[in-house]
């Protein structure tokens, strides 16, 4: 990598004074690679030039052949903060996000206390986040029984969409909705077109775990407990006109329903995880609790069907469900140890490593888990590289490999199933709005509270 100045005039605009210019041979497009000159100006990406254009800027970098991609949006992250910060925070979630090369991410209504569920824990948890972003952060609301008057508030007040689940969350203040208490939810969230996004799991077809093995978590939670519950919420969605997300879809036999209920004209989508796509049931052994996550890691055959499915663009995206916890609540056995990957800071390496080696490229990698994030979001204004977008950037060593070692993890907890996994590809540098993050202090807090309604104003290209 080299900076540099080049003086000159720059393309397109005689006269202009960009504050940095990126080049390199390898800038990822939604149609493919090409070798451009990325012009950014108060934030945005103001021009697209040849690579070898003569630019005016304050610094011009040039990366190489190192690819230039758009920050990831990661839209399904648990930060817990505040009310169980010892188990993450918004200072140490950002900046793992940011050593990750993910500029944006959406938090989820839970963990923390009290969790999203009314204008005034919003407010608590804004409060909470103010001056602590390495990178930009929005929020989700909770749909949870009881509080279906709440929702439009919520709305109001810039949530990005309301989560529910429809089995047991783990936290008792976060409790599940039943059949009834979806209906009502979707009813009133689609009075003002706003989304929700389920757990999809029946709690009637899960169980305690029979025996210690992977297997016999497995089992307790069967694929047929994600495929009952994503039909009944698409019948709902056809009932409502309530637009429906699936969260981490692990259950590839659910593939095909959802692709045959959107060329219906049913709003659903779905998304699905890293440690879905690259760890298997069969490779996980008895007490290795820290590949526990709800719904469950399975086979390999299943994980190939993941696989098709994103290829084929019925699964919209990529994201890490990121939800840690202190390391002693991921001891003993598959029946009592916290459900939850932490994999933010690795995700773009993992489904790299593994996309490359069955033939995909990195605008496919890009539309996963930048392009399709942004779009199910409504944020405008990220996840591809084009002119008037935010210019949120990563540089990325496709063809360099690490082994992951915990304890360079920015997250607070180095627990991870990936310890020791040589991976491909090595983060460079990440720009938020063209300032570069270093994400080894913790001085670099410039990150922005996002919202729903900024974006739909602000954000019209």
């Amino acid at each position: 990598m080299r900076a540099d100045n080049r003086p000159g005039d720059m393309g397109g605009a005689a006269g202009t004074v960009h504050d940095v210019v990126l080049r390199s041979r390898r800038v990822v497009l939604p149609e493919g690679e090409r070798p451009l000159a990325v012009c950014v100006r108060d934030g945005l990406i103001a021009a697209l030039e040849p690579y070898d254009a003569i630019v005016t800027a304050e610094a011009d970098v040039d990366l190489a052949d190192d690819a230039l991609l758009p920050g990831l949006v990661d839209t399904h992250v648990h930060v817990n903060e505040p009310g169980r910060t010892e188990w993450e925070g918004f200072a140490t979630a950002t900046l793992a996000a940011a050593a990750g090369g993910v500029t944006t991410l959406l938090d989820m209504p839970l963990n923390a206390i009290p969790p999203t569920v009314d204008v005034a824990a919003l407010d608590v948890k804004r409060a909470a986040a103010a001056g602590q972003c390495a990178v930009d952060v929005g929020f989700w609301g909770g749909a949870v029984p009881g509080n279906g008057p709440a929702l439009r508030p919520l709305h109001e007040a810039g949530v990005f969409g309301f989560k529910c689940f429809t089995s047991p969350s783990g936290v008792d203040e976060f409790p599940p909705l039943d059949e009834a208490g979806l209906r009502a939810a979707m009813t009133e969230i689609a009075a003002f077109d706003g989304l929700l996004i389920v757990h999809a799991e029946d709690p009637a077809m899960l169980s305690a775990p029979a025996g210690p093995g992977y297997a016999d978590f497995l089992a307790s939670r069967p694929r047929s407990a994600e495929g009952a519950t994503i039909a009944l919420v698409a019948q709902l969605g056809q009932e409502t006109g309530c637009r429906v997300h699936i969260l981490h879809l692990s259950d590839s036999g659910s593939i095909p329903m959802i692709r045959h209920w959107r060329e219906r004209g049913i709003k659903i989508s779905a998304e699905t995880c890293p440690h879905y796509l690259t760890i298997t049931a069969e490779e996980i052994a008895a007490g290795q609790t820290q590949f526990k996550c709800c719904p469950p890691i399975r086979e390999a055959d299943n994980q190939r069907r993941l696989w098709a499915g994103l290829a084929d663009g019925t699964i919209s995206g990529v994201v890490s469900d990121h939800s840690p916890c202190p390391p002693e609540l991921k001891k003993g056995d598959f029946a009592t140890a916290w459900g939850g990957i932490s994999s933010l800071q690795l995700g773009l390496q993992l489904v790299w490593t593994a996309a490359r080696r069955r033939g995909h490229t990195l605008s496919d990698v890009v539309r996963w888990m930048a392009a399709g994030p942004a779009e199910l979001a409504g944020l405008t204004g990220k996840g591809r590289i084009d002119v008037g977008r935010d210019a949120d950037l990563v540089a990325f060593t496709p063809d360099k490999t690490l082994v992951v070692d915990p304890a360079a993890l920015r997250h607070r907890h180095p627990v991870t199933p990936y310890a020791g996994r040589e991976l491909t590809g090595v983060v460079r540098t990440t720009w938020l709005r063209g300032r570069a993050i270093d994400p080894t202090i913790d001085s670099t807090a410039t990150g922005q509270l996002i919202s729903r309604e900024d974006h739909e104003r602000h954000r019209l290209w």
